[in-house]
């Protein structure tokens, strides 16, 4: 009896411990199924942000030369072919070019894949067909990746759907590494028990074997290899292939299998690798590329074909010998496939960012306004305002004549730095970018160097003295000694560059030469609070201190705010904040933000348009002449240099109709470079602009513009063929009213109302207002001040040529 109750406990206590372990183990399966579920179904990836260069748009007219067009479809790595019958390739018949697109999602758009039949003539597209033509006429290629904004654990990928995947790929991926993908529940029993053997008695480590398994120890798990990882890699591999299908469970490997490190960066999934290895995207490979791919799933770093090609290529060849045995493959076209090379790229294509100094600002512009989680791994969109062939353009034009500099005086310019931004004044769109004259470190000078800027601002206190209405571009000003008291018993007395005096001199010359004293002295008249609203007013954020000295440029600023004031002079009146990003889209397609335009008026049109004559005639007969006889006379440039103290920083800043750029150089230690804004600054802003198709300055002249021959000594009505003479635009309301000798001849004076009498009957004086007599030489030269009819000149009435 005793027997029995003692079996009986034995028994109860066995059927709880089997019970408790089925409970135990129960709710072990259900955390790892938490787990998985939660993995699978959430966000499986961090995805890093991407970042795109502007599209291409291609339309009849369009200004893009042929030789332009082919150098972008090189950078988005399309292939010169014989036929254009896949998407990536072109072919070249003389002036006529025929491109199979690749298509590209926007978001809130789409690209489709066609084939363009496109001819150019005189620079310009001069017709364009489409296989898929637009309502609107306008074809784009796929803009171009320029870099990504990684997550911290440094993972890079391109998310690809399976339906996207070739065939082939899968063909040779099944083959090599789980020929039973469709017929077992996630895990090979024979390849689990050999490796838990091997495992536990201390012999050769070996791995799970299927795609499930690798997809589970690459997704949930260490890389550690012990017992207990392996039993969870089986429970898991189970459970994954109990709740997702086959085509889900493949998807999900084909985009997180590791095949690479490009730098600190892990290369995941076979859509970055394909870019990766062989600058395409995966659809564009052939089978012997897709076939390498694969090969590397067994030792991305064993099979890297730059350094271990040999090996590189026999792994390729394993697996183009499995797609043969598994009837993918026939003797034929395995043969064809093995006899070709590797045929990878040169060098990495997914290297350092290929504009970094440009992706910086987009950086910066994102992190105002998302967090940094959501750029890191949300899988963003940034479509940018980066023009990729100007920018190649001007940092080649840049580098180029900054080594042309150093070289000349190489024991103090070895280290010359400088920073180029180009943008268009339409709409404040940056199309170019360089922070560096060597590899991107971090420290942007196109933004982060803030140096004083000398002359930069002399046009500003013109034109507060052309809104005046106190002064024309002939006023005489004068260039002399000036002593301006400063925090008491201090003063600030200023100095020309030159060291010497001027005398009197007209506005436009002061400031076409860059004059201190007379500009100073202008300044000095309207206050140091209006010359310092104008510069916040024009964009400037940084500091801006209360003493005179910033009248010829004490004051710090970033080539980004000199872009920004400059804006204001190209547009002719109006603000548009240098922006470098158009769109963000997230993962889904969803459009998160578009950025439209930021316009605000800051120049009375009129007043923009004369100041703009001024910084015009900087380029023809002042500092900026040089870049006036380089460039062609018609495209009407307009800038100024700037020069600091000890010629420490060159500046230059200056447009044409559709590009203002500033131009900065210097030494990041401060120290005296020698060179002034004409002779540093101004020869690098020269050569970029050449790069670029240019259109005139074309500011429209409003209705409160005049334009008339003045004399430059007394600021009198002129004209043309007299000494002195100016023609120059004014505003109407400050048009002389008096002429000289020589000019008097030319004009018309108006009568006054004269009352009717006997002799003078009303219909002929029309109210005295009318009517118009010619005035001698010698009534000219009378006083205006008494009032006489005679000598009160008509606007607008002069009468000699243009």
């Amino acid at each position: 009896m005793k027997f029995e109750r003692g079996i009986g406990f034995l028994a109860l206590i066995f059927s709880m411990l089997v019970i408790g372990v089925f409970v135990a183990f129960s709710i072990y399966l259900i955390r790892l199924d938490n787990i998985i579920r939660d993995k699978f179904e959430g966000q499986r990836w961090d995805i890093p942000a991407k970042v795109f260069a502007r599209p291409l748009e291609i339309y009849s007219s369009a200004p893009i030369t042929q030789e332009n067009f082919t150098q972008e479809l090189k950078l988005l790595g399309y292939k010169n072919t014989a036929n254009y019958d896949k998407s990536g390739s072109y072919v070249v018949q003389g002036n006529q070019m025929y491109v199979h697109t690749r298509g590209f999602d926007y978001g809130d758009s789409n690209e489709p894949e066609q084939v363009l039949e496109l001819a150019f003539a005189d620079g310009q597209v001069s017709e364009i067909r489409s296989t898929k033509p637009s309502n609107t006429g306008v074809a784009r290629l796929e803009p171009l990746l320029i870099g990504g904004i990684y997550p911290q654990h440094n993972e890079d990928r391109v998310l690809i759907k399976l339906n996207k995947v070739p065939k082939t790929l899968i063909e040779a991926l099944i083959s090599t590494e789980d020929r039973n993908f469709y017929h077992h529940h996630g895990i090979s029993i024979r390849g689990t028990a050999r490796a838990l053997v091997s495992n536990a008695t201390g012999g050769r480590r070996q791995g799970g074997s299927t795609l499930t398994q690798q997809l589970v120890k690459n997704f949930y798990l260490s890389p550690e290899k012990t017992l207990k990882r392996k039993v969870n890699e089986a429970l898991m591999s189970l459970l994954i292939e109990l709740h997702y299908s086959k085509d889900e469970i493949l998807e999900a490997y084909l985009n997180e299998v590791n095949l690479g490190q490009n730098g600190s960066y892990s290369i995941n999934g076979y859509g970055l690798a394909s870019q990766f290895y062989f600058g395409l995207p995966l659809r564009e490979l052939n089978i012997s590329q897709q076939a390498y791919l694969v090969g590397l799933v067994q030792g991305p770093s064993l099979y890297n074909p730059w350094r271990n090609p040999e090996a590189a290529k026999k792994r390729r060849d394993v697996v183009l010998n499995n797609m043969m045995v598994m009837g993918y493959l026939t003797e034929a076209e395995y043969q064809d496939e093995i006899a070709r090379p590797l045929n990878v790229v040169s060098k990495p294509t997914l290297g350092p960012a290929k504009f970094p100094d440009f992706l910086d600002i987009v950086r910066r512009q994102l992190r105002t306004e998302y967090q940094e989680s959501d750029i890191t791994n949300q899988g963003l969109r940034i479509f940018t305002t980066l023009d990729p062939i100007a920018q190649t353009q001007v940092q080649n034009a840049f580098k180029s004549t900054v080594d042309r500099l150093a070289k000349a005086n190489p024991a103090r310019l070895k280290n010359l730095q400088g920073a180029v931004l180009v943008a268009h004044p339409e709409n404040g769109e940056l199309v170019a970018a360089v922070g560096s004259t060597q590899d991107f470190t971090g420290f942007n000078r196109a933004l982060d160097a803030k140096r004083q800027v000398g002359s930069l601002l002399k046009p500003i206190i013109y034109l507060n003295a052309i809104e005046s209405g106190r002064y024309t571009w002939a006023s005489p000003i004068e260039d002399s000694a000036v002593n301006i008291p400063i925090d008491g018993d201090k003063s600030w007395t200023p100095k020309n560059y030159s060291g010497g005096e001027h005398g009197v001199v007209p506005m436009q010359q002061a400031l076409a030469n860059s004059y201190n004293l007379s500009t100073v002295r202008l300044a000095n008249e309207f206050g140091l609070s209006a010359f310092s609203n104008k510069l916040k007013q024009f964009g400037v954020s940084s500091d801006i201190p209360a003493y005179p000295s910033i009248y010829l440029g004490a004051v710090n600023m970033s080539p980004m705010e000199v872009l920004s004031i400059y804006g204001n002079f190209a547009t002719g009146g109006f603000k548009y904040p240098p922006r470098s990003i158009r769109t963000v889209v997230d993962a889904k397609g969803h459009l998160l933000e578009r950025y439209g335009l930021n316009v605000q008026q800051t120049i009375d049109p009129a007043a923009a348009y004369i100041i703009n004559y001024g910084l015009q005639q900087v380029m023809r007969s002042g500092t900026g002449r040089s870049a006036y006889n380089s460039l062609p006379e018609s495209l009407n440039l307009a800038g100024k240099s700037g020069t600091t103290n000890d010629t420490r920083d060159s500046w230059f800043a200056g447009y044409s109709g559709n590009h203002v750029a500033v131009v900065w150089l210097g030494l990041d230690d401060n120290k005296v470079t020698g060179l002034t804004g004409s002779s540093g600054a101004l020869p690098v802003w020269t050569n970029v602009m050449r790069q670029l198709r240019q259109e005139p300055v074309n500011l429209r002249q409003t209705d409160n513009v005049q334009w008339q021959w003045i004399d430059s000594a007394s600021g009198d009505l002129s004209a043309q063929g007299c000494d002195g003479a100016m023609y120059i635009p004014l505003l109407r309301q400050t048009v002389p009213r008096r002429a000289t000798l020589c000019g008097q001849s030319h004009y018309e004076v108006e009568p006054t109302y004269i009352p009717q009498s006997e002799e003078t009957p009303a219909d002929d004086h029309n109210d005295g207002i009318s009517n118009y007599i010619r005035e001698s030489e010698n009534q000219m030269d009378t006083d205006l001040s008494n009032r006489q009819p005679s000598r009160v000149i008509s606007s607008g009435s002069y009468s000699g040529d243009n």
